[in-house]
């Protein structure tokens, strides 16, 4: 058996499966995040442990445990955990979506060699920025600073006693040369740090240390349990949805969006604001386009006509030709390919016609055409999509994928019910690094039904969705 622990910001996931991969048991325990300050988000690491003890105690409850054989962690990336030379926390950890360091991102990303090294603009959620905001402003932390952790490597070293980290995550703290899969001395340099301060690297596969003889004695594991690499949470969710070879790619409809493609070679393109990442997998890459409102867009639509998101997207019936409203969902800037915090929304070409069935289908179509430009985005790098499987909340509306389908020209697939995100990943990972296990590890999870292209609406389709671009660019000038 095989346990995958996925840290997320809301709380803790523990799955149990098989060695035929089958869920035997689960667990969730919450988290709560702190917001001292505008643009600060905060978890006490501690809270981390407490909510592991309480998931592996609820999974031991339901099944024992006696012959687990791997373990893998998933996790929330970008996260600053800073320890001292005793390993004890200096401060709570600052999350991916805090955004106080954004005046340290744009110092770094002014500086070429970190979009030369690590494929990436320097973003404010990631980590490099972070430090670099403490080394300002919180000196006396700074002068203990002894190592720097990712989320779920502060708990792989609760659970093994041993600072690692893996390709996936490390490629998103701005420090890796993710070509190289290997820490950038010449950036760790310009940020004061060494490799001392940095956990040593494996692959998300590979095997990071053994769980420790007490952990093993109270969760009732036997001893000697391998704790694999693991890795970020996306790159988690596309090893238990089998998306790790090229031309394979997932599409994430939640609150916010993810396009997800693997590839096999490392082909960066920063100003496209695409993220350039190591996959969990040896000699394997992925890039992701990331839109920050997807499903938070509908909900937000949804508390504007005093409805919600499912019974707005419960009757629309077949695939129409596009709206005549234009909505563009920025409600709160946007990633790629922008990269432009102050973008904002807007719901244009409004008339008499515009009814609230009318502006359900403008969101929704304007949030497929910010998918649309993720693609391009991903396609001017070299990167080709021949698969797609969708998840998240929105994946339910057949509507909606069908329109992401047609503007794509890509067939959708749903999976069939179950749990494939980060958490099963994980433990597919655990699996690996535990068995030697690989082939298997790559199947996807059964369809339970694909959404195909409308080729007599791609035309209109692409046309309004060219609308759509100049009035992105109409707006920002404006504004």
């Amino acid at each position: 058996m095989f346990v995958g622990l996925d840290l997320g910001t809301s709380g803790l996931k523990a799955v149990l499966i098989d060695a035929d991969q089958r869920l035997l048991a689960e667990a969730t325990a919450p988290l709560t995040v702190q917001r001292p300050h505008s643009g600060w988000s905060e978890q006490r690491p501690a809270d981390w442990l407490t909510a592991t003890q309480d998931a592996m105690t609820a999974l031991a409850a339901q099944h024992p445990l006696d012959g687990v054989r791997g373990i893998g962690l998933s996790g929330q990336m970008h996260g600053a955990t800073l320890l001292d030379a005793a390993g004890d926390v200096l401060r709570p950890c600052m999350l991916w979506n805090d955004t106080r360091s954004h005046t340290e991102a744009a110092h770094l990303d002014a500086d070429p060699q970190w979009r030369d090294i690590t494929g990436n603009i320097v973003f404010p959620g990631f980590t490099a920025p972070k430090v670099a905001w403490v080394r300002v402003h919180e000196p006396d932390v700074w002068a203990k600073t002894a190592k720097v952790l990712l989320p779920k490597d502060y708990l792989r070293l609760w659970l093994t006693g041993d600072a690692v980290s893996e390709m996936s995550d490390a490629a998103g703290t701005s420090w890796l040369d993710t070509g190289a899969r290997d820490w950038s001395d010449a950036l760790l340099q310009v940020s004061g740090l060494t490799r001392d301060h940095m956990p040593r690297l494996v692959e998300g596969s590979a095997a990071s240390g053994q769980l420790r003889d007490t952990l093993a004695t109270r969760w009732g594991l036997p001893k000697g349990v391998i704790v694999a690499g693991g890795a970020g949470d996306n790159a988690a969710s596309a090893v238990g949805m089998g998306v790790v070879k090229p031309g394979q790619a997932f599409i994430s409809l939640g609150t916010s969006g993810v396009l997800f493609a693997a590839s096999a070679a490392y082909q960066p393109d920063a100003p496209t604001a695409v993220h350039t990442f190591c996959h969990a997998l040896p000699d394997t890459w992925h890039q992701m386009g990331v839109i920050l409102a997807c499903t938070d867009a509908l909900n937000w639509y949804a508390g504007l006509v005093g409805s919600d998101a499912g019974r707005l997207t419960a009757d629309l019936g077949a695939l129409q030709a596009p709206s005549e409203a234009l909505f563009l969902p920025y409600l709160g800037g946007e990633r790629t390919p922008h990269n432009d915090a102050a973008a904002r929304g807007a719901l244009l070409g409004l008339g008499h016609g515009v009814d609230q069935t009318a502006g359900t289908r403008a969101v929704i179509e304007g949030i497929s055409f910010a998918f649309r430009d993720n693609y391009d985005a991903l396609r001017s790098t070299g990167t080709q999509i021949t698969s797609l499987v969708a998840v998240g909340g929105g994946s339910k509306s057949d509507y909606w994928l069908r329109a992401l389908a047609t503007l794509l020209d890509l067939p959708i697939d749903v999976p069939q019910a179950g749990d494939f995100g980060g958490a099963f990943g994980a433990a597919r990972l655990g699996l690996m690094a535990a068995t030697g296990a690989g082939a298997d590890i790559a199947t996807p999870p059964a369809t339970a039904r694909t959404l195909d292209p409308d080729p007599n609406l791609t035309s209109a389709f692409m046309d309004k969705h060219a609308q759509y671009r100049a009035a992105y660019a109409a707006l920002k000038e404006a504004l």
